[in-house]
């Protein structure tokens, strides 16, 4: 087997595989025979009545073991290729051919196989199982199955969300070994959930074909308990028990059992007889006066276990976890038993990279829940697909708040409301999840899925009042939508793009908006979808952790373009800028939709990467869940956790003459008023230098939005130069930052009288030049060569391809800040808030033409897919003279422009002084080539219908 780490696979389980089976259930874990069915002939056939001769192990999928075919340009993938210029941009011939083919659409799997694959295992029946009815469970086949027990055909299921059961009749069952065969068929057939949904996608898990998670069978009684839907009432201080059984028993009993199970808490058996003869019974359980509840700050959970048991015994039992709590709403708010809470969410898009589909150990998802508190979330949102099990247990456990949706994005190759099978199916797989895992507290919000087409208001309307009367649990929402949805009227929530965004294209970043004006007069909570959003430049150091059966050819792809444009030794510095931008844009966010008070929460697009649609690297972390250097979960949840505190300030940048004027409010959502806290403000110089400092008392900050503190106001005339300095407001352990900055009014006159400064490109610059002047080229507005390229203070949105190049098209700013050219302006090596003023829709300069290893001293960073050497500041040697030239605009409404005007000053105190000796030498043509208008090759669509 040519790979190693599957052959160890097959080993081990192989070898578990040969543990004799108990009396209770025989594991189905290990060795199987499989035949790849790519004519359809099987059942024609009778495969399920023959040995198969291939092996392998299951749990798993065929791509685990190397089985399918190698991806090429004629794979069948399933997902849509909104830019499908990759198949023909010339730029991308070498990525297209074989052997080294690259998408850059997703991650690429080792193999692709769509269709039919038969698995068969032979399995051995204990003499006590004779004529008794067996369960066969399979965790998560992908996805339609049909299962054989020798030649007698099962049963077929085609559920995305929950596990498979097949019960093998009592008659067709005896002492012996049988051959147990399962056809899975991960082809879309008549039931189509949308190419996009990322159930079914190549853009996240893609569409493998096998079974993962807990496979087994086991015996059952032919009367047997098949559901058990238990509802907590806290005001009646008792639960609910509706027991489902197979069919009635007139003359059995019932016996439950109450006990904590992450705590003491246990209740005396009680005893019910079924003397009814129905087979849907209802009891009412008291829980005592001493109860736990859960919740995000308690989260305590309770196991029900019931014996179902006539005069001969026990005939069978079942066990729930369930938590006391009620997921409530009022007016335009969330509770939680009765407390105002507040959504801080991340959409998980099953973004496994390892494997592709979701994991079902709860070791797992306990890591990825314990990572999103770090970073203050409380809340997930489930894009188009439901988790396994495990994802449950471990979220009722870290006390978080789930939001469900059904495997569905009923768009693009799909639609609702026109009486397709998938109509039908999702109101059945609806159910199916609320049936499967609905006793979880965890689970308190659900969609239909994902941003719908076709008549879907009428049939989202009966979706939403059909499961709101089956499950009053749980609060419903139509769809999860972007602004251009219509609103299903009858939703308990929404969630909806408005509420989100920075406006800085057109206004100086400032700290005083909110989005109290973009919740759509919506008299209901109302939760922000999506969002952030923020791209940041790959980490290629993120490619050696592909070590399963998708690998990260996308990134290999952009990292060999930054190669060929000459700037591999920048990835690392690209990384660390444009996070730290994206960090700045994601606080700036949160903190607005902690400032307002009409909205409920927020869902994150993803805390983490996403790695379809054209490669969006939108998350803070990577799509293994780990931090990428730029920004810590300490860092992050002084702006986004329980408690935030919060300043609204009019800008970031200020004048010496000018007064730091700040109003000072406390975001309280931990479940409790803060009672005589203080709240301490500091302005820091290096942030440790104290500047200023006081503290406001307070007698309680309650729990909720807006709770002002007061205001506070600081002369800035101590700023004898210009310098940053840094807010901290506190309350008890919680504590938030902003940078500001502050810069002289006046400024000592410089002299320039051997210094040449510029606008023009013309036979006088370059004489100066050939005389061995300095020369400083004003070079705003007009640049040829990079004029295309647009440039905000925010990065790239989502990803360039996914959205054909609409801008923005950088994703940040490097700054040489340790070169002495900004001795006199305080930076960072990235592009703080204070570079609004100097970056936002200023021009940039496309070093193509200029030697390979030239480096700039202001780069912007370009989208990845471009990689163009980008430029608005650098320096060179030309001919005799010494040249800085300047694409950012330092001549305009320079009195009102305090940040460009320090920059003016600081380049020019460089640039006069005898540190000003540039390191490279460039020809004067290549300079001029920067503003010569003519015919340029810049970016091509080069789409075309799916390839």
């Amino acid at each position: 087997m040519k790979n190693p780490i599957a052959f160890i696979l097959i080993l081990v389980l192989s070898l578990c595989s040969c543990r004799k089976s108990n009396e209770l259930q025989i594991d189905l874990n290990g060795e199987w025979t499989y035949q790849l069915d790519e004519k359809e002939i099987g059942i024609k056939e009778k495969w399920f009545n023959t040995n198969f001769n291939n092996t392998i192990s299951l749990p798993g999928a065929l791509r685990d073991y190397g089985i399918g075919h190698e991806p090429d340009l004629h794979t069948n993938w399933t997902g849509s290729i909104y830019d499908s210029s990759w198949y023909f941009n010339p730029a991308m011939e070498k990525y297209r051919q074989a052997g080294n083919v690259k998408f850059p659409f997703w991650l690429t799997p080792d193999k692709h196989y769509v269709g039919k694959a038969w698995y068969q295992k032979e399995v051995e029946i204990p003499a006590k199982w004779q004529d008794k009815d067996i369960v066969i469970f399979l965790e998560r086949p992908h996805w339609q199955t049909t299962v054989w027990f020798d030649k007698v055909k099962i049963g077929s299921d085609n559920s995305l969300s929950v596990p498979h059961q097949f019960i093998i009749p009592a008659e067709a069952v005896t002492e012996g070994k049988h051959r147990l065969t399962v056809l899975v068929d991960n082809a879309i057939r008549d039931i189509d959930p949308g190419i996009n949904s990322h159930s079914i996608s190549d853009h996240t898990q893609g569409n493998w074909n096998g079974i993962v998670g807990a496979m087994k069978m086991f015996p059952k009684s032919d009367v047997r308990i098949q559901q058990l839907k238990i509802t907590p009432n806290l005001q009646g201080q008792s639960i609910t028990a509706e027991v489902i059984l197979s069919s009635a028993l007139p003359n059995g009993k019932l016996t439950f059992e109450v006990k904590g199970k992450n705590h003491n808490h246990q209740l005396p058996a009680l005893t019910k007889d079924c003397k009814v003869e129905k087979d849907t019974l209802v009891y009412n359980i008291p829980m005592g006066d001493d109860f736990k509840t859960w919740s995000e700050f308690s989260p305590d959970i309770y196991e029900l276990s019931v014996q179902l048991s006539d005069s001969s015994g026990s005939i069978d039992s079942f066990a729930s976890s369930f938590g006391m709590r009620e997921f409530t709403i009022n007016d335009k708010h969330f509770e939680i038993n009765g407390v105002p809470l507040f959504l801080r969410g991340t959409t998980e898009c099953c973004v496994f990279p390892l494997t592709g589909y979701p994991p079902t150990d709860e070791k797992d998802w306990d890591r990825i829940f314990e990572i999103c508190q770090s970073f203050g979330l409380n809340h997930m949102r489930f894009h188009s697909y439901c988790p396994p099990e495990a994802a449950f247990k471990s979220a009722d456990r870290a006390g978080f708040y789930l939001q469900v949706e059904g495997p569905s994005w009923a768009k693009y190759s799909t639609s609702l409301g026109y009486g397709k099978p998938v109509d039908q199916y999702l109101m059945d797989e609806t159910k199916r999840i609320i049936d499967t895992y609905g006793n979880h507290p965890s689970f308190c919000m659900m969609a239909y899925g994902n941003e719908p087409s076709g008549k879907y208001v009428p049939y989202l309307e009966n979706w939403v009042d059909h499961f709101r009367k089956y499950d009053p649990q749980r609060v419903f929402t139509g769809a999860s939508t972007g602004r251009s949805w219509a609103i299903i009227d009858n939703s308990d929530f929404i969630v909806r793009s408005p509420p989100r965004g920075l406006q800085w294209k057109t206004k100086q970043p400032e700290s005083e908006f909110d989005y109290r004006d973009k919740t759509e007069n919506q008299e209901r909570p109302y939760v922000t979808f999506e969002m952030g959003q923020w791209c940041v430049f790959p980490n290629f150091k993120e490619i050696e952790k592909y070590t399963g059966s998708l690998k990260a050819k996308n990134f290999e792809l952009f990292q060999e373009d930054l190669a060929d444009h000459h700037m591999s030794d920048l990835a690392d510095d690209f990384l660390m800028a444009s996070g730290k931008m994206q960090a700045s844009c994601y606080k700036q966010e949160i903190e607005a939709t902690m400032r307002t008070p009409n909205l409920a929460g927020f869902q994150l697009l993803s805390l983490i990467d996403f790695s379809g649609q054209g490669t969006a690297l939108v998350g803070v972390l990577d799509a293994f869940w780990d931090e990428k250097g730029y920004i810590t979960a300490k860092e992050f949840s002084s702006f986004c956790n329980k408690v935030v505190p919060l300043v609204r300030l009019p800008k970031f940048t200020f004048e010496s003459n000018e007064n730091l004027e700040a109003a000072i409010e406390i975001a309280n959502f931990s479940g409790k008023a803060i009672n005589n806290e203080p709240v301490k403000w500091q302005l820091l110089r290096d942030s440790a230098t104290v500047v200023k400092q006081g503290s406001i008392k307070t007698s309680t900050i309650s729990v909720g939005h807006n709770n002002p503190i007061g205001n506070i106001e600081v002369p800035l005339s101590f700023a004898e130069k210009a310098e940053q300095l840094t807010l901290a407001v506190s309350v008890g352990e919680y504590q938030n930052q902003w940078n500001i900055w502050v810069y002289p009014v006046a400024q000592p006159e410089i002299k320039t009288d051997d210094l040449i400064i510029t606008d023009q490109i013309n036979a006088k610059t370059l004489q100066a030049l050939e005389d061995g002047k300095s020369v400083l080229l004003l070079a705003a507005g007009k640049v040829e060569n990079g004029k295309d390229v647009v440039q905000h203070h925010t990065p790239v949105f989502w990803n360039t391809s996914w959205f054909r190049m609409r801008p923005p098209h950088t994703t940040g700013v490097l700054i040489q800040n340790e070169h002495p050219v900004f001795n006199d302006f305080p930076t960072d090596y990235y592009s703080d808030m204070q570079w609004w003023e100097i970056d936002n829709l200023q021009q940039a300069m496309n070093l193509e033409y200029f030697p390979v290893d030239f480096r700039p001293l202001i780069q912007p960073i370009d989208t990845w897919f471009m990689n163009r050497r980008l430029a608005m500041l650098f320096e060179a040697n030309v001919g005799k003279g010494k040249l800085m030239v300047c694409s950012i605009d330092l001549s305009d409404n320079m009195n009102e422009r305090p940040v460009a005007r320090q920059l003016k000053q600081s380049i020019l105190n460089y640039i006069i002084s005898d540190q000003f000796f540039p390191s490279s030498d460039i020809n004067y043509e290549v300079i001029e080539e920067l503003f010569e208008k003519k015919e340029r090759e810049g970016w091509k669509s080069y789409v075309r219908e799916d390839p």
